[in-house]
C-alpha cells in the first residue's frame, strides 16, 4: 500500500513526454517567427551604420579639399580626422570597405555593399569643388 501511493506522487510530479514535445513545439515556432525579423533588423542596422560611416568619411573629405584646394582619394590619408583610424564597414568587415570617387569638379564618397547587409543601394554623399 505504502507503495502504490509512493508511485502516484512520482507521477504527478514528472512531466509526461507529450508535454515536453508540445513545449519544444512552441519553442520553435516562436523562434521561426522571431528569428528572420531579428536578422533583418541586425542587417537594417549595419546598413545604417555604413552610410553614416561614410557620411563621416564625406566631411572628412570635404575639409581636407577645402584646406588643400582638391580632392585626396587615399582612404588612409583620412584617419587622423576621423578619430585616428578609418571606421570598419560593417557590411564589409573591413576598413577598406569605403571608396572615393574624383572629377575634376566633384567628388563622392560611397560605403561597399558587402555581403553583411544583404542587398541594399549604399547612399552616395556627393561634394562640389572646393
Amino acid at each position: 500500500m505504502m507503495m502504490t501511493i509512493y508511485r502516484s506522487r512520482f507521477y504527478r510530479m514528472a512531466f509526461t513526454l507529450i508535454e515536453l514535445l508540445v513545449v519544444v513545439l512552441i519553442l520553435g515556432v516562436l523562434t521561426a517567427i522571431a528569428l528572420p525579423s531579428y536578422l533583418s533588423s541586425v542587417q537594417t542596422s549595419r546598413r545604417g551604420a555604413a552610410n553614416t560611416n561614410a557620411r563621416a568619411l564625406a566631411s572628412a573629405v570635404e575639409a581636407k579639399a577645402i584646406q588643400l584646394g582638391s580632392y585626396d582619394t587615399t582612404l588612409a590619408d583620412y584617419a587622423t580626422d576621423l578619430g585616428g583610424s578609418i571606421p570598419n564597414n560593417p557590411c564589409t568587415g573591413t576598413t577598406t570597405g569605403y571608396s572615393i570617387t574624383t572629377t575634376a569638379s566633384s567628388a563622392s564618397v560611397l560605403a561597399s555593399t558587402g555581403t553583411n547587409c544583404g542587398a541594399w543601394t549604399p547612399i552616395t554623399f556627393a561634394l562640389l569643388t572646393p
